[in-house]
């Protein structure tokens, strides 16, 4: 680590706001905008540079370049832009929609109905706030419409998990805070916890908590549920399963590879941890104490990883009972009114254990 300090950045919410407060102040003032200004909801003020600003009859467009700061997104550098048209010949009102590279809500369980633009209540509140502040003195008896797009936005939607939540056509417009945290966990469960909302709307009674991506594709040739069910909770065993817990799951499957399951086994709720010598000096004394894998103790001892000690076991099938069985445990600990099953997936792609 440099011990640099890591920059924080702005949401595709923030930066579609403060491109509509700058198409909305151009054509206002018919006149170009180099920069915008706006307070975001958690209280901070920001400044936007201002892009490809165009002026046209009744219409203003211009774009914001997302600045994602130090974090991991692939939608840093993309740009969001907006075009803002006033319609003289009819009543007064403002419209918000998304055009090309916004997703449509397909499927139910978000936070905006089937059928709408994935514009997020908080940003759409920010927008209509923007709207409302740059024409609050000059009101204009027109129709004020909004259309933000993002032109690649239908391409870096494929490297997200929204298709499988129900948004197609391109990116959701996000953001409660209008700050991104750099290396943050948040957008991860946010995404966890949509998914639950969409599992449970669509009827899912059963859900697949995986691990990664090669365990849930094992999950998903063992168990044939509908792709909703399946969600990919990561390193976030411990948020993932009290979410289900906290929404009225009433059944989880908890899908991984041995080394995470016996992460999960030795309690850690956040399996990305470097504990890995802690945790086969646990797993040696549970095969001790349990006369089935007593034999089998010297390897967790001689081992470097926990996959190590099941490959030399050959794959034994009393150590994965015993440890399937502490991982039950450690879901029962946690969350005592949820049936919890667990899935090993094999090295190979294939299942080890599965409750019944």
């Amino acid at each position: 680590m440099s011990g640099k300090e890591l920059r924080y950045g702005y949401t595709t919410g923030a930066c579609a706001a403060a491109a509509v407060k700058g198409a909305a102040q151009m054509l206002r003032d018919q006149t170009l905008i180099e920069e915008v200004q706006l307070t975001l909801p958690c209280g901070k003020g920001a400044r936007f540079r201002i892009h490809g600003g165009v002026l046209r009859d009744n219409t203003a467009s211009c774009y914001v370049v997302k600045d994602a700061g130090d974090d991991p997104d692939v939608t840093n550098g993309a740009e969001i832009h907006v075009t803002a048209k006033a319609d003289m010949f009819t009543k007064n009102c403002i419209v918000v929609k998304g055009g090309v590279g916004i997703g449509k809500v397909t499927k139910p369980g978000l936070a905006v109905p089937v059928g709408e633009w994935a514009i997020n209540p908080v940003p759409r509140s920010m927008i209509m706030e923007v709207i409302k502040e740059v024409f609050a003195l000059r009101c204009v008896p027109a129709t004020l419409t909004f259309t933000i797009s993002i032109p690649n936005g239908e391409e870096l939607a494929k490297k997200t998990l929204n298709e499988r939540l129900g948004i197609v056509g391109g990116l959701s417009i996000l953001g409660t805070t209008g700050i991104v945290k750099p290396i943050s966990t948040r957008a991860w469960t946010d995404t966890v916890d949509a998914s639950i909302d969409v599992a449970l709307a669509c009827g899912s009674r059963l859900v697949v908590l995986s691990t990664g991506r090669t365990s849930e594709l094992v999950a998903q040739q063992q168990l044939k549920l509908t792709e909703e069910s399946f969600i990919m909770m990561g390193d976030h065993f411990g948020y993932s399963l009290k979410s289900c817990a906290k929404k009225g799951v009433p059944e989880v499957v908890v899908a991984g590879q041995f080394a995470k399951l016996v992460k999960i086994a030795c309690g850690h709720e956040q399996t990305h941890v470097t504990s890995s010598e802690l945790d086969l000096v646990t797993l040696a004394s549970w095969m001790k104490a349990d006369p089935r894998t007593a034999h089998l103790e010297h390897l967790a001892h001689g081992a470097n990883t926990a996959r190590h000690v099941l490959e030399a076991s050959g794959s034994d099938p009393a150590l994965i009972e015993l440890v399937c069985g502490k991982v039950a445990q450690a879901c029962s600990e946690l969350a005592p009114w949820v049936k919890a099953r667990v899935l090993l997936a094999g090295y190979q792609g294939e299942v080890l254990y599965l409750d019944k």
